[in-house]
Protein backbone atom coordinates (compact mmCIF):
# COMPACT_ATOMS: atom_id res chain seq x y z
CA UNK A 1 0.00 0.00 0.00
CA UNK A 2 1.23 3.61 -0.72
CA UNK A 3 0.39 5.34 2.22
CA UNK A 4 -0.54 9.45 2.44
CA UNK A 5 -2.28 9.62 5.35
CA UNK A 6 0.97 11.11 7.57
CA UNK A 7 4.09 11.05 8.10
CA UNK A 8 3.80 9.04 10.92
CA UNK A 9 2.98 5.61 8.77
CA UNK A 10 6.94 5.36 8.17
CA UNK A 11 8.60 2.20 8.33
CA UNK A 12 12.22 2.19 9.56
CA UNK A 13 15.26 1.59 7.41
CA UNK A 14 17.23 -1.41 7.09
CA UNK A 15 20.33 0.65 8.61
CA UNK A 16 17.33 1.60 11.38
CA UNK A 17 16.41 -2.81 12.14
CA UNK A 18 20.49 -3.00 12.61
CA UNK A 19 21.17 -0.49 14.50
CA UNK A 20 18.16 -1.03 17.19
CA UNK A 21 19.27 -5.29 16.80
CA UNK A 22 22.98 -4.15 18.33
CA UNK A 23 21.99 -1.64 20.63
CA UNK A 24 23.62 -1.61 23.98
CA UNK A 25 20.76 -0.68 26.37
CA UNK A 26 20.81 -0.13 30.16
CA UNK A 27 17.93 0.77 32.31
CA UNK A 28 16.66 4.19 31.40
CA UNK A 29 14.58 4.94 34.68
CA UNK A 30 18.16 4.81 36.27
CA UNK A 31 19.63 6.90 33.24
CA UNK A 32 22.34 4.20 32.38
CA UNK A 33 21.01 3.42 28.65
CA UNK A 34 24.02 4.23 26.96
CA UNK A 35 21.88 4.70 23.61
CA UNK A 36 19.78 6.86 25.33
CA UNK A 37 22.18 8.97 26.77
CA UNK A 38 23.78 9.39 23.89
CA UNK A 39 21.01 10.50 21.53
CA UNK A 40 19.82 12.76 24.49
CA UNK A 41 23.23 14.96 24.64
CA UNK A 42 23.78 14.84 20.68
CA UNK A 43 19.83 15.87 20.33
CA UNK A 44 20.81 18.77 22.70
CA UNK A 45 23.97 19.84 21.36
CA UNK A 46 22.39 20.04 17.44
CA UNK A 47 19.66 22.12 18.68
CA UNK A 48 21.50 24.87 20.89
CA UNK A 49 20.55 23.15 23.94
CA UNK A 50 21.39 22.25 27.47
CA UNK A 51 19.88 18.86 27.77
CA UNK A 52 17.39 16.42 25.78
CA UNK A 53 14.53 13.82 27.56
CA UNK A 54 13.78 11.05 25.19
CA UNK A 55 9.71 10.92 24.85
CA UNK A 56 7.82 8.13 23.61
CA UNK A 57 5.56 10.06 21.30
CA UNK A 58 5.29 14.02 20.83
CA UNK A 59 1.74 14.65 22.78
CA UNK A 60 4.37 13.29 25.87
CA UNK A 61 7.07 15.56 24.84
CA UNK A 62 4.71 18.44 25.09
CA UNK A 63 2.56 17.64 27.97
CA UNK A 64 5.84 17.75 29.65
CA UNK A 65 6.86 20.84 28.54
CA UNK A 66 3.59 22.43 29.78
CA UNK A 67 3.64 20.91 33.18
CA UNK A 68 7.46 21.63 33.54
CA UNK A 69 6.69 25.48 32.46
CA UNK A 70 3.01 25.83 34.42
CA UNK A 71 1.75 25.06 37.65
CA UNK A 72 -2.01 24.05 38.35
CA UNK A 73 -4.08 27.30 37.89
CA UNK A 74 -2.11 28.84 35.71
CA UNK A 75 -2.12 28.81 31.69
CA UNK A 76 -0.75 29.17 28.56
CA UNK A 77 -1.49 30.58 24.98
CA UNK A 78 -1.89 28.64 21.85
CA UNK A 79 -3.23 28.79 18.86
CA UNK A 80 -6.63 27.87 18.35
CA UNK A 81 -5.41 24.72 15.56
CA UNK A 82 -2.40 24.00 18.09
CA UNK A 83 -1.94 20.24 17.98
CA UNK A 84 -1.23 20.41 22.00
CA UNK A 85 -4.55 22.13 22.35
CA UNK A 86 -6.59 20.25 19.94
CA UNK A 87 -5.29 17.12 18.94
CA UNK A 88 -3.62 16.05 22.35
CA UNK A 89 -6.86 15.11 24.33
CA UNK A 90 -6.96 17.94 26.63
CA UNK A 91 -3.85 16.36 28.37
CA UNK A 92 -2.90 19.59 30.04
CA UNK A 93 -5.90 20.27 31.74
CA UNK A 94 -6.95 16.81 32.53
CA UNK A 95 -3.25 15.92 33.66
CA UNK A 96 -1.50 18.99 34.95
CA UNK A 97 -4.92 21.52 35.83
CA UNK A 98 -3.39 24.12 33.20
CA UNK A 99 -5.75 26.38 31.62
CA UNK A 100 -5.28 26.80 27.58
CA UNK A 101 -6.31 30.06 26.26
CA UNK A 102 -6.62 29.22 22.59
CA UNK A 103 -6.30 31.97 19.92
CA UNK A 104 -6.98 32.02 16.54
CA UNK A 105 -4.02 31.24 14.49
CA UNK A 106 -3.98 33.68 11.47
CA UNK A 107 -3.68 32.55 7.89
CA UNK A 108 0.16 31.72 7.68
CA UNK A 109 -0.34 29.85 11.31
CA UNK A 110 1.15 32.46 13.15
CA UNK A 111 -0.61 33.99 16.56
CA UNK A 112 -1.35 37.76 16.09
CA UNK A 113 1.26 39.20 19.15
CA UNK A 114 -1.39 41.88 19.90
CA UNK A 115 -4.33 39.42 20.26
CA UNK A 116 -1.85 37.68 22.21
CA UNK A 117 -1.42 40.66 24.38
CA UNK A 118 -4.60 41.27 25.05
CA UNK A 119 -5.25 37.33 26.71
CA UNK A 120 -2.61 37.92 29.25
CA UNK A 121 -4.51 38.03 32.38
CA UNK A 122 -4.17 40.71 34.70
CA UNK A 123 -2.81 39.82 38.15
CA UNK A 124 -5.94 39.20 39.88
CA UNK A 125 -7.07 36.48 41.83
CA UNK A 126 -10.21 35.95 39.30
CA UNK A 127 -7.65 34.57 36.30
CA UNK A 128 -5.42 31.83 35.90
CA UNK A 129 -1.51 32.65 35.94
CA UNK A 130 -0.46 33.25 31.76
CA UNK A 131 2.75 32.08 32.62
CA UNK A 132 3.68 30.61 28.69
CA UNK A 133 3.29 31.18 24.84
CA UNK A 134 3.59 28.44 22.68
CA UNK A 135 3.99 28.05 19.45
CA UNK A 136 3.95 25.30 16.34
CA UNK A 137 6.34 24.87 13.25
CA UNK A 138 5.47 24.12 11.08
CA UNK A 139 1.38 24.05 11.79
CA UNK A 140 -0.74 22.26 8.89
CA UNK A 141 2.53 22.47 6.79
CA UNK A 142 2.95 26.07 7.06
CA UNK A 143 6.54 27.79 8.36
CA UNK A 144 6.95 30.45 10.55
CA UNK A 145 9.14 32.99 9.27
CA UNK A 146 12.48 33.55 11.17
CA UNK A 147 11.17 37.39 11.88
CA UNK A 148 7.95 36.39 13.23
CA UNK A 149 9.51 33.99 15.82
CA UNK A 150 12.52 36.70 16.95
CA UNK A 151 9.58 39.32 17.66
CA UNK A 152 7.63 36.28 19.24
CA UNK A 153 10.79 36.15 22.15
CA UNK A 154 10.67 39.61 22.42
CA UNK A 155 7.25 40.05 23.52
CA UNK A 156 7.28 37.21 25.42
CA UNK A 157 10.61 38.86 27.65
CA UNK A 158 8.29 41.76 28.18
CA UNK A 159 5.63 40.14 29.49
CA UNK A 160 7.49 37.80 31.85
CA UNK A 161 6.26 34.81 29.79
CA UNK A 162 8.32 31.52 28.74
CA UNK A 163 8.28 30.51 25.27
CA UNK A 164 7.50 26.76 23.77
CA UNK A 165 7.87 25.46 20.44
CA UNK A 166 5.89 22.15 19.05
CA UNK A 167 8.56 21.57 16.84
CA UNK A 168 7.11 18.28 15.66
CA UNK A 169 8.31 19.06 12.03
CA UNK A 170 10.72 21.57 13.08
CA UNK A 171 13.82 20.43 10.36
CA UNK A 172 11.11 20.66 7.81
CA UNK A 173 10.33 24.32 8.94
CA UNK A 174 14.58 24.53 8.66
CA UNK A 175 14.27 23.41 4.89
CA UNK A 176 11.77 25.17 3.77
CA UNK A 177 13.77 28.83 5.71
CA UNK A 178 16.96 27.72 3.92
CA UNK A 179 18.61 27.56 7.58
CA UNK A 180 20.07 25.62 9.96
CA UNK A 181 17.52 24.41 12.87
CA UNK A 182 19.48 26.61 15.79
CA UNK A 183 18.32 30.00 13.82
CA UNK A 184 14.90 28.63 14.98
CA UNK A 185 15.11 26.92 17.93
CA UNK A 186 17.58 29.39 19.38
CA UNK A 187 14.08 31.98 20.69
CA UNK A 188 12.70 29.18 22.74
CA UNK A 189 13.05 28.02 26.40
CA UNK A 190 11.91 24.15 25.42
CA UNK A 191 11.81 22.35 22.03
CA UNK A 192 9.13 19.67 21.32
CA UNK A 193 11.08 17.42 18.14
CA UNK A 194 9.12 14.00 16.49
CA UNK A 195 11.60 11.49 15.61
CA UNK A 196 9.15 9.51 13.91
CA UNK A 197 7.81 11.71 11.34
CA UNK A 198 9.48 12.62 8.68
CA UNK A 199 12.49 12.05 10.05
CA UNK A 200 11.26 8.36 9.62
CA UNK A 201 11.99 6.36 13.37
CA UNK A 202 9.78 4.22 14.34
CA UNK A 203 9.14 5.60 17.77
CA UNK A 204 9.77 8.66 19.80
CA UNK A 205 10.15 12.20 20.02
CA UNK A 206 12.58 14.73 21.90
CA UNK A 207 12.07 17.41 24.86
CA UNK A 208 14.96 19.88 24.67
CA UNK A 209 15.35 22.95 27.16
CA UNK A 210 17.76 23.98 30.36
CA UNK A 211 19.29 21.25 32.51
CA UNK A 212 16.70 22.59 35.47
CA UNK A 213 13.85 22.20 33.11
CA UNK A 214 14.82 18.85 32.20
CA UNK A 215 15.32 18.01 35.35
CA UNK A 216 11.56 18.38 36.22
CA UNK A 217 10.50 16.68 33.05
CA UNK A 218 11.96 13.76 33.47
CA UNK A 219 10.33 13.57 37.02
CA UNK A 220 6.95 14.20 35.31
CA UNK A 221 7.45 11.61 32.62
CA UNK A 222 7.79 9.09 35.50
CA UNK A 223 4.84 10.53 36.86
CA UNK A 224 3.03 10.01 33.44
CA UNK A 225 4.10 6.80 33.05
CA UNK A 226 6.85 7.51 30.24
CA UNK A 227 9.80 5.44 32.14
CA UNK A 228 10.55 3.11 29.08
CA UNK A 229 13.33 0.79 30.57
CA UNK A 230 15.77 -0.68 27.83
CA UNK A 231 14.61 1.99 25.51
CA UNK A 232 18.06 2.28 23.70
CA UNK A 233 16.73 -0.41 20.97
CA UNK A 234 13.87 2.46 20.40
CA UNK A 235 16.66 5.45 20.85
CA UNK A 236 19.08 3.34 17.95
CA UNK A 237 16.50 4.41 15.47
CA UNK A 238 15.75 7.61 16.84
CA UNK A 239 19.60 9.01 16.51
CA UNK A 240 19.92 7.50 12.84
CA UNK A 241 16.89 9.49 12.23
CA UNK A 242 18.17 13.05 13.64
CA UNK A 243 21.21 12.54 11.80
CA UNK A 244 19.77 11.39 8.65
CA UNK A 245 16.35 12.42 8.75
CA UNK A 246 17.10 16.20 7.61
CA UNK A 247 19.10 15.67 5.09
CA UNK A 248 16.38 14.03 2.71
CA UNK A 249 13.30 16.41 3.71
CA UNK A 250 13.91 18.31 0.44
CA UNK A 251 12.91 15.39 -1.24
CA UNK A 252 10.14 15.10 0.61
CA UNK A 253 8.85 19.33 0.31
CA UNK A 254 9.60 18.47 -3.77
CA UNK A 255 7.24 15.90 -4.02
CA UNK A 256 4.03 17.39 -1.97
CA UNK A 257 4.90 20.56 -4.58
CA UNK A 258 4.68 18.32 -7.40
CA UNK A 259 1.25 16.61 -6.04
CA UNK A 260 0.27 20.22 -5.78
CA UNK A 261 0.82 21.09 -8.90
CA UNK A 262 -0.74 17.96 -10.67
CA UNK A 263 -3.62 18.05 -8.25
CA UNK A 264 -4.91 21.64 -8.89
CA UNK A 265 -5.22 20.12 -12.52
CA UNK A 266 -8.00 17.91 -11.56
CA UNK A 267 -11.27 20.61 -12.41
CA UNK A 268 -12.75 18.08 -9.59
CA UNK A 269 -10.70 19.34 -6.87
CA UNK A 270 -10.02 22.61 -5.55
CA UNK A 271 -5.99 22.94 -4.85
CA UNK A 272 -4.31 25.94 -4.25
CA UNK A 273 -0.63 24.92 -4.88
CA UNK A 274 1.00 28.19 -3.54
CA UNK A 275 0.04 27.39 -0.19
CA UNK A 276 1.99 23.75 -0.53
CA UNK A 277 5.35 24.52 1.58
CA UNK A 278 6.65 21.19 3.05
CA UNK A 279 5.54 18.02 3.13
CA UNK A 280 1.60 18.54 3.54
CA UNK A 281 -0.99 19.13 0.55
CA UNK A 282 -4.79 20.00 1.12
CA UNK A 283 -7.56 19.36 -1.55
CA UNK A 284 -10.78 19.85 -1.55
CA UNK A 285 -12.89 17.83 -3.42
CA UNK A 286 -15.16 20.30 -4.87
CA UNK A 287 -18.95 17.86 -5.17
CA UNK A 288 -17.90 16.15 -2.30
CA UNK A 289 -16.98 12.45 -1.95
CA UNK A 290 -14.41 12.29 -0.44
CA UNK A 291 -15.37 9.10 1.28
CA UNK A 292 -15.73 7.93 -2.14
CA UNK A 293 -12.48 8.65 -2.94
CA UNK A 294 -10.98 7.24 -0.28
CA UNK A 295 -12.33 3.79 -1.25
CA UNK A 296 -11.91 4.34 -4.65
CA UNK A 297 -8.19 4.59 -3.92
CA UNK A 298 -7.83 2.13 -1.58
CA UNK A 299 -8.81 -0.66 -3.79
CA UNK A 300 -6.04 0.86 -6.04
CA UNK A 301 -4.01 0.17 -3.24
CA UNK A 302 -3.00 3.74 -1.95
CA UNK A 303 -4.01 5.21 1.66
CA UNK A 304 -5.43 8.78 2.31
CA UNK A 305 -7.99 10.06 5.07
CA UNK A 306 -11.31 11.61 4.03
CA UNK A 307 -11.74 15.09 4.93
CA UNK A 308 -12.41 18.04 3.95
CA UNK A 309 -10.40 18.81 2.57
CA UNK A 310 -8.56 15.60 2.20
CA UNK A 311 -5.03 16.01 3.39
CA UNK A 312 -2.06 14.24 1.79
CA UNK A 313 1.42 14.10 3.35
CA UNK A 314 4.35 12.97 1.44
CA UNK A 315 7.55 11.50 3.56
CA UNK A 316 10.54 8.64 3.03
CA UNK A 317 8.36 5.66 1.80
CA UNK A 318 6.21 7.80 -0.99
CA UNK A 319 8.49 8.07 -4.12
CA UNK A 320 8.25 10.37 -7.73
CA UNK A 321 6.44 7.29 -9.35
CA UNK A 322 4.02 6.40 -6.10
CA UNK A 323 2.59 10.75 -6.42
CA UNK A 324 2.16 9.64 -10.61
CA UNK A 325 0.26 6.49 -8.96
CA UNK A 326 -1.79 8.50 -6.80
CA UNK A 327 -2.98 11.35 -9.42
CA UNK A 328 -3.50 8.93 -11.87
CA UNK A 329 -6.26 6.81 -9.89
CA UNK A 330 -7.71 9.98 -8.93
CA UNK A 331 -8.16 11.33 -13.02
CA UNK A 332 -9.68 7.56 -13.23
CA UNK A 333 -11.93 7.92 -10.05
CA UNK A 334 -13.33 11.48 -12.25
CA UNK A 335 -14.02 10.06 -15.33
CA UNK A 336 -14.30 13.08 -18.28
Amino acid sequence: MIDFRSDTVTRPTPEMREAMASAEVGDDVYGDDPTVNSLQAYAAQRLGFEAALFTATGTQANLLAIMSHCGRGDEYLCGQSAHNYKYEGGGAAVLGSVQPQPIENEPDGSIDLEKARAAIKADDFHFAVTRLLSLENTIGGKVLPLEYQAQARAFCDEHGLLLHLDGARVFNAAVKSNCDVTEITRHYDSVSVCLSKGLGAPVGSLLLGSESFIKRATRLRKMVGGGMRQAGILAAAGRIALERGPLRLLEDHENAEYLSNGLAKIPELEVNPASTQTNIVYARCKAGGASQLKDYLAEQGILITAGDPIRFVTHQDVSREDVDMLLTAIRQFYPS
